[in-house]
């Protein structure tokens, strides 16, 4: 079969275009090859040191055994050109399901790294989840929310590991409140802020389902007003800690317009980022005002698939 000549060329003119690219922008963590050759669709990031590579569903015929053989020459042609040792190379197959299992351990090997980023550190998981900690298609909306983060009471709803938690408490915010399901991911989130010199007792890790934390605060009087919330939702999430059922299409403009009308000072901004690839904005079902789409502008270069996740980034001027 042609399939793994074809896959050795391309990694090694990708490797030594991005790997010059990164450099340049001082840039650790990065992708190398994205499902370029349809008959290899495998996506190959480099963790600094470490490599990770995603494997997607295959629709093209052979049989398991072919598909095997396959697989064993990909995983040696990437550890020659990457020059990877064998202890650094993880392979992780990735299949469409829904709800929170992105998120839910595949391994207990706790294979973790401490990787830079944006004059940042972060700890990244390579073993034991599909995702690793910090999704590297947000580096650009993370340095955003940096750069207008100082003096700001920033929210961070479905904060997952708290990257950018840590890049607005980086930018100087006074307060940042992240609020997450799981004790699992603000405990790491903590740690990022520790990894950073950040004092976590500063700031409020809150272990909370988004919607019922949003419902019980909205009658607080007490309740805190945020200048700068960042709203990263999953597609769907029916965990059995959740009284409801959430589906980002269908509850995006409840969610937006709660936070709007309860949760905000007079002059606030939101970031909403999703990667529901079939995701339509209405613009007139959301109350927020200067709505501009940043999906172009805040893309990574080196992701090919340009429908990864769309950004906003919306006001209240009042």
């Amino acid at each position: 079969m042609k399939h793994p000549e074809m896959f050795r060329n391309r990694l090694g003119r990708m490797s030594k275009h991005w790997k010059k690219w990164a450099k340049r922008r001082n840039i650790f963590c990065f992708r190398i090859y994205d499902r370029d050759i349809p008959q290899v669709p495998i996506s190959v990031d480099l963790y600094e040191d470490f490599c990770l590579v995603s494997e997607y569903s295959n629709e093209y015929p052979l049989t398991e055994e072919q598909r095997e053989e396959e697989r064993t020459q990909f995983r040696s042609i990437i550890l020659e050109i990457l020059s990877v040792g064998e202890n650094k190379l993880f392979w992780k197959k990735r299949e469409p399901k829904k709800g929170i299992s992105q998120y839910e351990k595949l391994e207990d090997r706790a294979a973790s790294a401490i990787v830079r980023e944006g004059g940042l550190r972060f700890r990244v998981n390579l073993s034991d989840y599909l995702d690793t900690g910090l999704f590297l298609d947000h580096r650009f909306t993370r340095e955003l929310v940096r750069r207008e983060s100082a003096g700001k009471n920033v929210l961070n709803l479905y904060s997952y590991t708290g990257s950018f938690s840590v890049y607005a408490a980086s930018g100087g915010a006074a307060k940042v409140t992240s609020v997450d399901l799981s004790r699992t991911y603000l405990d790491w989130s903590e740690e990022n802020f520790r990894l950073n010199g950040l004092d976590s007792d500063k700031h409020s890790f809150l272990r909370e389902d988004v919607s019922e934390w949003l419902k019980r605060e909205r009658v607080n009087p007490n309740r805190e007003k945020f200048d700068l919330i960042v709203v990263d939702p999953p597609t769907f999430s029916n965990s059995k800690k959740m009284r409801d059922v959430f589906e980002v299409q269908k509850d995006y403009s409840f969610l937006l317009n709660s936070i709007f009308k309860d949760f905000t000072s007079d002059r606030a901004a939101l970031y909403f980022s999703t990667n529901f690839r079939k995701f339509k904005m209405e613009p007139d079902s959301v109350l927020w005002e200067n709505q501009r789409d940043l999906t172009k502008e805040t893309h990574p270069e080196d992701f090919r698939n340009e429908k990864v996740r769309q950004v906003w980034r919306m006001e209240k001027n009042s």
